[in-house]
C-alpha cells in the first residue's frame, strides 16, 4: 500500500507568514501622533491640513507654517496670519497684515496664490476685495467695467473714501483745505467738489489675472461678509479673506481616523499613510486597515504607519 505524501509547503510562503505574524506580535517602532501638531496658538490643525511635513494631505503641503504661537498661510505674495479655520464648513479666514483698511493705508500691495492654491483654497464668494485710488484710465473703468460693483451692501467708493481716515488721502479735498493738512478722523469729512478717483468692488477672479499695475490701482483692502455688509458701516467691517477648501476624498484615511490613526503622507513619494496611534489597541486597529504587503512595509519602516 503506497502511502500519500503531504503536499510540499514553499519556503517563501513560511518566510511570510512567519513575518507576518511577528509583524503583528512584535511593537511597531513608536513615532507618537503628538510629532504632528493638532494646534498652533488658538487654532486647531487637523487634516488635510498641517504644519509638520508628513501630515495631513500631500495637497496642502508646506501652506501652512506656525511661529511660535501664530498660524500662517504662506502665498507668493506673503505669509498671511490665519485668523480661524471652520473644519465644519471648511472655511479659513486669513488676515494680511500689509494689507490696507479703514484705520491703516498700507504701501502698495498685491494678493497672489499659486495654481494649486487657487484650485484648492480659493477666496469665497463672501469675500469681496475693493481695489482703490484707480486712474481713470484703469481697465476697471473702461473695458472691464462689467467686472466691478461700485458700490456693495449700499455702501459707495465716496463712502469709504470720506468715513475711513486711511483712504481720506484719496478724496479730492474742498478749496479751502487744497494747501491744507488732512482732517482729523474724528473730524465730519469736508464736503468736495471734485470727482473722487474710481474704486471697484470685485472677486477674486479679478485681482487673480490683473495685478495692481494692470488694474492702474494703487491700493486694495478685502471685506468679509458680503451679505451683510448692508447691516454696519466701513468703521466696522471685518476686513480680511475668507478662503474655502475641499478635504480630498478617502475611505482609506476615513477609516484610518476611525481607528485612531492620523492621515498623513510620505515625505519623498507623498503616498498616504496611516500614523498609528502609540496605544496598543488603535495601533492593532489600524493594522487591520492594511494588506499583507503593506503591513510588512509597515513594521520594516522606521515609522508607525500604514501605506495605503
Amino acid at each position: 500500500m503506497q502511502s500519500s505524501a503531504l503536499p510540499r509547503v514553499p519556503t517563501t510562503t513560511v518566510f511570510n507568514l512567519l513575518t507576518l505574524t511577528l509583524s503583528l506580535l512584535l511593537p511597531l517602532p513608536s513615532l507618537p501622533l503628538s510629532l504632528c501638531r493638532t494646534s498652533c496658538g488658538a487654532v486647531t490643525v487637523s487634516y488635510p491640513f498641517a504644519v509638520d511635513d508628513g501630515c495631513g494631505s500631500p495637497s496642502f503641503r508646506r501652506m501652512l507654517s506656525c511661529n511660535d504661537s501664530d498660524l500662517f498661510f504662506a502665498t507668493p505674495s506673503g505669509a498671511y496670519k490665519v485668523q480661524s479655520i471652520d473644519y465644519a464648513k471648511r472655511k479659513v479666514v486669513v488676515f494680511d497684515p500689509a494689507m490696507s483698511t479703514c484705520s491703516i493705508l498700507q504701501p502698495h500691495h498685491d494678493f497672489a496664490l499659486t495654481d494649486v492654491q487657487a484650485a484648492l483654497i480659493p477666496p469665497s464668494d463672501d469675500t469681496i476685495f475693493a481695489v482703490l485710488n484707480c486712474s481713470v484710465d484703469s481697465p476697471v473703468a473702461n473695458h472691464f467695467k462689467y467686472l466691478c460693483s461700485h458700490d456693495v451692501g449700499g455702501h459707495t467708493c465716496d463712502e469709504m473714501y470720506g468715513t475711513c481716515a486711511s483712504f481720506r488721502i484719496f478724496r479730492p479735498a474742498a478749496p479751502q483745505l487744497a494747501n491744507q493738512s488732512l482732517p482729523s478722523p474724528s473730524l465730519s469729512p469736508p464736503t468736495s467738489t471734485s470727482t473722487s478717483p474710481p474704486c471697484c468692488f470685485t472677486r477674486y477672479a479679478t485681482v487673480k489675472f490683473m495685478t495692481m499695475n494692470m488694474l492702474d490701482c494703487t491700493h486694495y483692502t478685502t471685506v468679509i461678509d458680503a451679505g451683510g455688509l448692508e447691516k454696519s458701516g466701513p468703521l466696522d467691517w471685518t476686513y480680511g479673506i475668507e478662503l474655502t477648501y475641499a478635504v480630498p476624498e478617502s475611505t482609506a484615511c476615513d477609516r484610518c481616523k476611525r481607528s485612531g490613526g492620523a492621515c498623513g503622507f510620505d515625505a519623498e513619494s507623498e503616498a498616504m499613510l496611516c500614523l498609528c496611534s502609540p496605544t496598543l489597541n488603535a495601533t492593532l486597529q489600524a493594522l487591520g486597515l492594511a494588506t499583507e504587503k503593506s503591513l510588512l512595509r509597515g513594521y520594516h519602516s522606521t515609522q508607525p504607519y500604514l501605506s495605503f
